[in-house]
């Protein structure tokens, strides 16, 4: 809630009060968002590595407090602030923040991406470790839990997207920022209280390591000749039908995807005894199997970034587009352009609870699958949807503006309503089903930098959101009636964003078929798919669903 506060809102502040320009605060607000995903990889690192969970969580929380209260501070003063000053009649002689001014304004901002970005993969990681996945029960029901926390997490969007935008819209940006720190500090404090109860897994050294161990023995062993029988690899476990290996215990069945990786197993004469193995020159499958998982989920992750491209408009420029329409819902009552994006959470705590109760049970009965569909499934449902919010984007902005310029005609705000509504549908799969598919596919002491790797699928968005907003920009420099490219101005009756979400809901029709591809190609390792639980031991993909081969199996 504080974190949604903030930045659903923030391209306000920076706008009207830090005076910078319309795409210089499109930009600012998602390198900041941005940055907090990309900043998770730090989080899960530090966490499995070194501090924890529990006390990666804690630490970082507060200098997520840190920048709360630094903001509000700097919103309340106003000589830590540019004079006040009309952007939209007046934007050419506003003074833009600068010097001291903006330091603060950036050490603030970027306070809360550290503390924001490693708390975030730690939240999830650390309440799915209270499950046992040796107890069959618990294991159940984790896939519950991933919807339960994100239910948790609309619920919060939710009150930022309504409660503490009304807040920063009628009392002020530094009460608004005071009141998301009063919100992290309760949060903190919550967190604490549980201290005692929790199960805490302890951190297990650097992450990297077993990682670059594999590549370095791996190439060192370049020219060994790779075994016929994978069972003469170092460390392989029999496969027989009854055995039930999960990553819970730190084991992993050899499979035979990036064969060139298995020769780091390879034993020779100069890797000496058992007792005395050099790690760099002799590493076991488990070990070898993690980092293919690794290499695999890479094309996965890719394919999330322009879905969250998408999300980054709805949190930009569909505000602004908010903030040209009618937004008055009773005479004395106007709707804050950034509540518009409480609309897909207002649907998902209703859709969520659906979801769990109605829809797994049924696809559960067809599928055998304890979650009901396979998290790759989900994902790419979430993908398809995708695309349509940006067409509806494109069609009504196409509409609002034509409607402004051609008949001075003001759309209603709640025009803009469906490409919130469908993104809020697509994003119920694809960030519910991307956790889950990452945390069950990380051994024991991996789970929160993996689960790491879906808020950095945020980040590569937001990223190429600026880079598509700067790209767009320089491309159509020419064609546009201005001269300054499509999203250039400050008006958004002289750009042309519509043709903008057009660009962006053909990226996401192509993306959509690259993830059917690499979907298809995906494996799960068998040892991470436990019949007794429920999940059959099948290839999991959004398009398809075959047995395992002998291929994918150690004889």
């Amino acid at each position: 809630m504080a974190i949604a506060a903030v930045g659903n809102n923030l391209i306000t502040y920076v706008f009207n009060d830090m005076h910078f320009s319309l795409s210089q605060s499109a930009n600012i607000v998602t390198n900041f968002i941005g940055t907090v995903f990309l900043l998770s990889l730090v989080g899960g690192f530090l966490s499995d590595s070194y501090l924890g969970s529990f006390w990666t969580m804690l630490i970082f929380g507060f200098i997520e407090l840190s920048g709360f209260i630094l903001l509000s501070v700097q919103a309340h003063l106003p000589q830590l602030r540019p004079p006040q000053c009309n952007m939209l009649s007046a934007g050419e002689h506003c003074l833009e923040a600068k010097g001291l001014k903006a330091l603060i304004f950036f050490a603030a901002l970027y306070l809360v991406a550290l503390g924001s970005g490693c708390v975030k993969p730690n939240i999830i990681s650390h309440g799915a470790d209270q499950f046992s996945k040796q107890d069959p029960r618990q294991s159940k029901k984790l896939s519950t839990y991933f919807n339960a926390a994100y239910f948790a997490f609309s619920v919060g969007e939710l009150v930022a997207l309504t409660v503490l935008v009304w807040v920063q819209t009628r009392s002020g940006m530094d009460v608004g920022f005071g009141v998301s720190a009063a919100a992290m500090a309760m949060g903190l404090i919550s967190l604490i209280s549980g201290t005692l109860v929790y199960r805490n897994k302890p951190p297990r050294g650097s992450i990297f390591t077993p990682i670059a161990q594999v590549f370095v023995a791996a190439f060192a062993k370049r020219k060994q000749v790779r075994p016929s029988n994978p069972e003469m690899l170092h460390g392989t476990q029999a496969h027989t039908s009854h055995m039930i290996t999960t990553s819970s215990n730190g084991s992993l069945l050899h499979t035979e995807r990036f064969r060139f990786l298995d020769k780091a197993c390879i034993k020779v004469m100069q890797d000496g005894t058992n007792n005395k193995e050099n790690p760099w020159r002799l590493c076991t499958v488990s070990q070898v199997e993690q980092v293919k998982i690794i290499i695999s989920v890479v094309p996965i992750f890719a394919c999330t970034i322009i879905f969250n491209t998408i999300l980054a408009q709805l949190q930009t420029f569909s505000v602004q587009q908010g903030s040209l329409m009618n937004a008055q819902l009773t005479k004395k009552f106007q709707i804050p352009s950034a509540s518009l994006q409480s609309i897909p959470y207002i649907m998902l705590i209703f859709l969520v609870p659906l979801y769990e109760t109605v829809f797994v049970p049924l696809a559960r009965r067809i599928t055998g699958k304890d979650s009901g569909i396979s998290p790759l499934q989900r994902v790419g449902v979430g993908l398809f949807v995708a695309t349509f919010s940006m067409v509806s984007a494109a069609l009504v902005e196409n509409k609002r503006r034509n409607s402004a310029l051609e008949s001075n005609e003001i759309l209603s705000i709640f025009w803009i309503a469906p490409q919130f509504l469908i993104f809020g549908l697509s994003e119920m799969f694809t960030a519910v089903g991307l956790i889950e598919f990452f945390y069950k596919q990380s051994l024991s002491g991996m789970q929160s930098f993996l689960t790491a790797m879906t808020y950095c699928s945020y980040s590569f968005g937001f990223y190429l959101s600026s880079l598509l907003v700067s790209l767009v920009n320089k491309i159509t420099s020419n064609s546009s009636n201005n001269g300054g490219g499509w999203l250039s101005d400050n008006d958004l009756n002289k750009d042309r964003l519509d043709l903008f979400y057009w660009v962006l809901a053909a990226l996401s029709l192509i993306n959509f078929l690259n993830y059917l591809f690499w979907s298809k190609w995906y494996t799960y390792n068998p040892s991470l798919l436990p019949t007794s639980y429920g999940e059959d031991r099948d290839h999991q993909s959004f398009s398809s669903s075959k047995h395992i081969g002998a291929e994918n199996v150690m004889p």
